[in-house]
């Protein structure tokens, strides 16, 4: 199993930079930020512009890699793939394939993104229309050697407060999910501490969905037991903050509650051997690229007593 983490995390540093700088550490493989220039989303960056990517950059890419040793897990464009308006959701659409050319330019095997949601539509009706989209993207992917996962985020409150913004964050969800797009080539990129936050069995999805794990985020998660008092679960109600629930954060693995041991040991013995990629995500450990970094290195030293 290899350390890496998603290049997210480190907007303001270009590609040659976070390489080398991962090297230097000890990481082994990178999960790389492909989003589009336009785009505003929180927690997003481009360390590759998928949108005019040619040969002769992936040539440069494959030597900058191949340089410092470093591997590319996978690549990253996460955003509504089910966006109600069908002239953005196109936009959407194309930015997702460039990323699938991109990562089959340089011989990557995975693209990460969300399946999304329609606030408008039942949650039957979303799984239904995202049977429909996925269908054809995991095809386009196919076609060029190419498999596309889903990560487990709720993405609650992102699209409209009080709904989840991505159909993708529990078991039932995602059985009803590959039971609509079939595809082996279709899986999903396990993070953990959306499953702890929701009182889910993380070990148990391990266990039920292993064949489908493709990828797996390094991400730790920690109750807040005053604002769980406060607010309850679901969360602040009035001046909301995106992103921020008042009653549990995103930690650093080590920092929160998911039992990495038993999380590395249940993956291994299930079959996955690939990267844990960290997803820096942690309040404690932003503000600065320095913090950021300092952050990234505590995660990488927790996380290595439990890889081999």
């Amino acid at each position: 199993m290899k350390l890496g983490f998603l290049t997210a995390c480190l907007p303001q540093l270009g590609l040659e930079e976070i390489v080398k700088w991962t090297a230097e550490q000890g990481f082994q493989a990178l999960e790389l930020a492909a989003w589009p220039v336009a785009s505003d989303r929180d927690y997003q960056a481009r360390q590759i512009d998928a949108a005019n990517f040619s040969k002769q950059d992936a040539e440069r890419v494959k030597e900058l890699f191949t340089k410092y040793k470093i591997e590319i897990s996978a690549f990253a464009y996460y955003d509504n793939n089910l966006h109600p308006d069908l002239k953005q959701r196109e936009y959407y659409h194309n930015h997702l394939k460039k990323v699938i050319n991109t990562a089959s330019l340089l011989g990557v095997e995975l693209v990460g993104t969300f399946v999304g949601a329609r606030p408008d539509k039942t949650p039957k009706e979303n799984i239904q229309e995202i049977g429909c989209v996925f269908r054809e993207l995991v095809k386009y992917a196919e076609d060029r050697n190419v498999k596309l996962m889903i990560e487990n985020c709720p993405m609650e409150n992102w699209l409209k407060f009080g709904l989840p913004g991505n159909y993708a964050y529990s078991p039932e969800l995602l059985e009803a999910l590959f039971n609509e797009v079939p595809s082996e080539n279709f899986g999903l990129n396990l993070d953990p501490s959306h499953l702890y936050w929701l009182g889910i069995d993380y070990i148990r999805v391990i266990k039920d969905f292993a064949p489908r794990i493709f990828h797996t985020h390094a991400k730790d998660a920690e109750i807040l037991p005053e604002g769980q008092y406060k607010y309850g679960i679901f969360s602040r109600q009035i001046d909301p903050i995106p992103w921020k629930s008042g009653w549990w954060r995103y930690r650093m693995p080590g920092s929160g509650k998911i039992d990495w041991g038993l999380f590395i040991r249940t993956l291994q013995e299930f079959g996955y051997d690939y990267v844990l990629s960290i997803e820096h995500e942690d309040p404690v450990w932003e503000g600065s690229v320095e913090k950021v970094e300092t952050g990234l290195k505590l995660g990488l030293k927790y996380l290595k007593q439990y890889v081999i």
